[in-house]
C-alpha cells in the first residue's frame, strides 16, 4: 500500500466523524476556559465584596470616633461649667455680705468680706501702695486675677470719693497738687544724683525699675533729657507719665567718649552705640583719619540721624 492509499485510508472522515471530533474539541475548551471564567468572576466578587465590606468598616469607625469626640468634648465642657460655678459659689459662699464701699480705702479685712482671695487682695493693696488709684468702677477689671463674675457682683456697690472719672479719661495722670496731697511725702528728684531709694519714693516704682534707671543712667555716662527715663527697660509709658513732673535734670554734665581714641569694646559699651555702630565708626577712622568735627561721624553709613542725634552729647574729640 502506498502512501497516498495511508493517508487517505487514515485522515480521510466521513460527516459523522467530523461532527464527534467538533463536538470533542468543542468539549476540551469548555473544561479550559469555563474554570478560568468563574475563578476571575468569583474573584472579582469577593474583591468588590471584601472592598464594600472594608468601606462599611471605616465609616462605622469614624462614626463612632466622631461620636467618642463629641461624649468627650461635652464632658470637658461640663467639666469647666462645674469648676466655673464651683469657683463662683465657693467667692459667693466667702462674702457673707454686699455693702458699699471706696476700692482707694477698703482695707484688708472688707476686701476680704466682699469675698475676694487673699491673692487678689494683695494684688490691690501693693497697687494703692504704689500709688495707684481706682477713679471709676471699670478700674476695677484691670485688677489682675479678678474674676469677671466677681467684678459683676461689686460693680453696684463702688463708690469713689471725688473720682475724676467725668473729666479725665486717663486713670494714671494728675495734677501735682493731687498727688502731693495724697502722697506728701514725694519730693523733686534729680535723675541724674538720685539714688535707687529715691526712685523708689516715686508712685509705681519699685526695687527692680530704681535698679535699672540707675544702671541705665550709669551706663549712658548720665542723663541730658528727663525723657530718656521713659527708655528704662520695664518702665511702662503711663508709669513715666505720672511721676514725670517729680524729675528734674539740675546738673546736664554727662560722661563723654573720644572718638578718635575710643576702641571698639569702648564704644559698644555705651547702650546707644553697641557693636555695629562702634565697629563702623573705628573702621571708619582707620579708613579716613581722626574726625576733625563731630558731625563727621554722621558719614559713617550705620549712624542714621536718630542715631546722632542721641549720641552726640555723648561723643568729644578729645
Amino acid at each position: 500500500m502506498t502512501g497516498q492509499q495511508f493517508i487517505k485510508d487514515y485522515f480521510t472522515f466521513t460527516r459523522k466523524e467530523r461532527i464527534g471530533i467538533m463536538v470533542i474539541l468543542f468539549l476540551i475548551l469548555f473544561v479550559i476556559l469555563v474554570p478560568k471564567f468563574v475563578s476571575k468572576h468569583r474573584h472579582v466578587q469577593y474583591s468588590t465584596a471584601d472592598t464594600s465590606w472594608m468601606a462599611a468598616a471605616k465609616r462605622l469607625e469614624i462614626k463612632e470616633s466622631q461620636a467618642n469626640g463629641q461624649k468627650k468634648s461635652k464632658q470637658n465642657n461640663d467639666n469647666s461649667v462645674d469648676q466655673y460655678k464651683r469657683s463662683v459659689n465657693s467667692s459667693n459662699t466667702a462674702s457673707s455680705s454686699l455693702f458699699y464701699f471706696d476700692p482707694n480705702t477698703l482695707d484688708v479685712d472688707g476686701w476680704k468680706k466682699l469675698g475676694l482671695k487673699d491673692k487678689t487682695v494683695h494684688t490691690i493693696q501693693n497697687y494703692l501702695s504704689k500709688g495707684g488709684h481706682f477713679y471709676k468702677p471699670e478700674d476695677l477689671k484691670k485688677v489682675y486675677g479678678l474674676h469677671p463674675n466677681d467684678y459683676s457682683r461689686l460693680e453696684p456697690y463702688v463708690k469713689i470719693e471725688n473720682s475724676k472719672a467725668n473729666s479725665d479719661n486717663n486713670p494714671v495722670e494728675y495734677t501735682k497738687k493731687e498727688v502731693e496731697i495724697k502722697h506728701p511725702s514725694l519730693s523733686v528728684i534729680d535723675i541724674n544724683a538720685a539714688d535707687t531709694a529715691a526712685f523708689i519714693s516715686l508712685p509705681g516704682i519699685g526695687g527692680k525699675l530704681a535698679a535699672r534707671i540707675v544702671n541705665f543712667r550709669d551706663r549712658l555716662g548720665g542723663f541730658y533729657s528727663i525723657d530718656q527715663i521713659s527708655e528704662t527697660y520695664g518702665l511702662a509709658d503711663s508709669v513715666f507719665q505720672k511721676i514725670k513732673q517729680y524729675l528734674t535734670l539740675r546738673n546736664v554734665s554727662v560722661k563723654k567718649i573720644n572718638i578718635n581714641k575710643a576702641t571698639v569694646d569702648d564704644l559698644k559699651a555705651h547702650p546707644y552705640i553697641r557693636y555695629a555702630i562702634a565697629s563702623s565708626i573705628v573702621s571708619y577712622r582707620n579708613e579716613h583719619g581722626p574726625f576733625s568735627r563731630i558731625e563727621e561721624i554722621k558719614k559713617v553709613m550705620a549712624i542714621t540721624d536718630e542715631v546722632y542725634k542721641k549720641v552726640e552729647p555723648y561723643v568729644s574729640l578729645e
